[in-house]
C-alpha cells in the first residue's frame, strides 16, 4: 500500500512538473508553478523559507522522500530503471558508498556556487538538469504534436487547436541535454540511482539528512530468511542482507523493499535499540557538517549575451535578423540586474520554455551556459506580459505586475544611423514609433531646415523602458536601425 501511494504521488508530481515546462497555452503555469518552487535547490536559492522548511522536516520525518516523489529527475530515474526491470528482474545488489565520490562532488558543487561557475552548478543540479530534458527535447515533441492536431482539426473545420512555432533556442544546450539524457538513462537502465547516490549534490544533502529519519525501512532479524530479494530489488543498492542493515543515506524510500520481501520482515516504522545504528558506521566529520550548512551560501556569477538567429514576425520569410552587438546584456524585468539573475538562477530554463514572444533563449556563452537571455529577432517583451516572473522557482526573477513592469526600465533605445531605411533606402517608415508602447520615439524631420526632408527616430531614453517592440519590428535587414541597450542595474521611469 506504501508503495502504491508512493508510485501515484510521484506520478502525479512527475506529470503535473513535466506539463510546466510544455504547456504554451499557461493553464499549467496557472494552477502548478508552485510545483517548481518546492524544488530544493531553487527553493534555497529564492530563499523560500517555508519550502526549504518544509522539505526538510519531511526528509527528518519520512527519509528521502523528496528524492522519490517530488525531484522529477529522481523519478524519471525510476521510470528508466522499471523498464529495466522487464529485461532482467531481480538485478541489483548491494555495494557500499561511494562517500569520496559523493561528498567530493558535493563540495565541488558548493565550490562552484561561491566561485561563480554558474555553468557547472546547472550541469549537476537535478532539476535543472530535467528542465534542460523536457525544454529541449520534450518540448519540440509536443509541440509538433499540437501542431498534427491543429492541421487535422482545422481540415474538419475545428480551430480547437492552433499551430505553434517550433525552433531550436540554441543548439548546444540542445546537445548538452541530449547528454545528460542519455548518460542519466543509461546509469538508470543499468543501475537504478546511480546519479541519485555518487552525483547529485541535493541527494547527498539529503541523504546526510535521512540518517536521521524519524521513520525508515527496518529489517527485522527474527523473520528475514537472507533470501536477498530485497537486496536485489533495491535500485539504491543500500540493502545488506549479510549485515541486516540499511544505508539510510542512500535508501530514498521508495518501498519496493517492502513489497518484495514476502516473509514481512521489513517495515516502515521508527527504528529502535540496535535497529536505531544508521546502517553506515562511518563518524560523521566536520567536513560534512560544513558542506550542509555551506549549502545555504548561494552565488553564481555570468552575464546575457545572445548569439542566436532567427525570422522577423510576419506572413512571409524574409532576410535573417542578426543580434546587435550589445555593450551590456538585457536581463528580464523583475530580475533587478545581471548580478541578481546570476546569483539566483539554476538554468531550469522554465522562464524560457514560458516566453510566449520568443525573447528568451538559452545562453550559449562558456562561463554563462544555459542561462535565460534576452534577445528580440524573433518577438519583443510585451509589457502585459509577466510570465517569467510567475514562473521563475529560484528568485531569479522576481514576481511582477502589469503595471510594474511597464515602469521597469531594463535598458534603452538606440538609434543606428547608417542602417535606417529612410536615409538608406529613400523610403518613409517610422516603424519604430509607430509600435513603441511607451510613445518614446517620435519622427523628426532629418534635415531641421528642410520639413520635406527623410524622417529619422529620435529617442527619450527617460521614457523608454526597453521591451524591444522597435528593434523585432524595425524592417532593416540584416542589423535593425534601431536597438536596445541593457541597463547593468534596472531603473524605474
Amino acid at each position: 500500500m506504501l508503495r502504491k501511494i508512493r508510485l501515484t504521488l510521484a506520478i502525479l508530481f512527475f506529470t503535473l512538473v513535466t506539463l510546466l515546462f510544455l504547456d504554451f497555452t499557461g493553464t499549467a503555469h496557472a494552477w502548478f508553478r508552485w510545483m517548481a518552487k518546492i524544488q530544493f535547490l531553487p527553493a534555497v536559492l529564492a530563499l523560500n523559507i517555508g519550502a526549504v522548511v518544509l522539505l526538510i522536516l519531511l526528509t527528518l520525518v519520512f527519509g528521502r522522500i523528496y528524492c522519490s516523489v517530488i525531484c522529477p529527475l529522481g523519478v524519471f530515474q525510476d521510470a528508466v530503471a522499471w523498464l529495466g526491470k522487464k529485461r532482467k528482474k531481480n538485478r541489483y545488489g548491494y555495494s557500499k558508498a561511494l562517500n569520496w565520490l559523493r561528498y567530493g562532488v558535493l563540495g565541488l558543487f558548493i565550490v562552484a556556487l561561491i566561485a561563480g561557475i554558474g555553468s557547472l552548478v546547472a550541469l549537476l543540479a537535478p532539476y535543472s538538469s530535467y528542465g534542460r530534458m523536457a525544454n529541449n527535447l520534450f518540448q519540440p515533441l509536443w509541440q509538433w504534436s499540437n501542431n498534427g492536431l491543429a492541421y487535422l482539426s482545422e481540415r474538419a473545420g475545428n480551430y480547437a487547436f492552433y499551430s505553434v512555432d517550433v525552433w531550436m533556442k540554441s543548439l548546444s544546450t540542445f546537445i548538452i541535454a541530449a547528454f545528460t539524457f542519455i548518460i542519466i538513462a543509461i546509469l538508470a537502465w543499468r543501475g537504478g540511482r546511480t546519479y541519485c547516490n555518487t552525483i547529485c549534490p541535493v541527494g547527498t544533502v539529503l541523504g546526510f539528512l535521512a540518517k536521521y529519519a524519524w521513520l525508515k525501512p527496518v529489517i527485522d532479524t527474527s523473520k528475514c530468511v537472507n533470501c536477498n530479494l530485497c537486496a536485489r530489488n533495491c535500485k539504491s543498492a543500500c540493502i545488506d542482507v549479510k549485515e541486516h542493515k540499511i544505508d539510510y543515506s542512500r535508501c530514498v524510500a521508495c518501498m519496493d523493499c517492502i513489497g518484495k520481501c514476502h516473509k514481512g520482515a521489513i517495515s516502515y516504522t521508527h527504528p529502535s535499540g540496535k535497529d536505531a545504528t544508521p546502517a553506515s558506521n562511518e563518524k560523521i566529520d566536520n567536513t560534512r557538517r560544513s558542506f550542509l550548512t555551506t549549502t545555504t551560501v548561494l552565488a553564481t556569477t555570468s552575464a546575457l549575451k545572445a548569439q542566436e538567429k532567427n525570422v522577423d514576425g510576419g506572413l512571409a520569410k524574409i532576410e535573417d535578423k542578426l543580434i546587435p552587438n550589445r555593450t551590456t546584456p538585457l536581463t528580464p524585468p523583475g530580475s533587478f540586474s545581471a548580478r541578481n539573475l546570476t546569483q539566483h538562477c539554476t538554468a531550469c530554463q522554465l522562464c524560457i520554455s514560458a516566453c510566449p514572444n520568443g525573447v528568451l533563449r538559452p545562453s550559449t556563452d562558456l562561463m554563462k551556459l544555459m542561462q535565460p537571455e534576452m534577445s528580440y529577432e524573433r518577438g519583443y517583451c510585451r509589457p502585459e506580459c509577466t510570465k517569467c516572473s510567475e514562473v521563475c522557482p529560484a528568485g531569479a526573477i522576481h514576481p511582477l505586475t502589469v503595471e510594474d513592469k511597464s515602469a521597469v526600465q531594463i535598458g534603452h533605445a538606440v538609434w543606428v544611423k547608417k542602417n535606417c531605411i529612410p536615409l538608406r533606402d529613400g523610403v518613409d517608415c517610422g516603424n519604430c514609433a509607430r509600435h513603441c508602447p511607451t510613445g518614446a520615439i517620435q519622427m523628426v524631420p532629418s534635415d531641421p531646415d528642410r520639413s520635406d526632408s527623410p524622417k529619422i527616430p529620435i529617442i527619450n531614453v527617460e521614457r523608454c523602458i526597453g521591451c524591444g517592440a522597435c528593434e523585432n519590428l524595425c524592417p532593416a535587414r540584416p542589423f535593425s536601425a534601431i536597438y536596445v541597450e541593457g541597463h547593468e542595474m534596472h531603473r524605474t521611469v
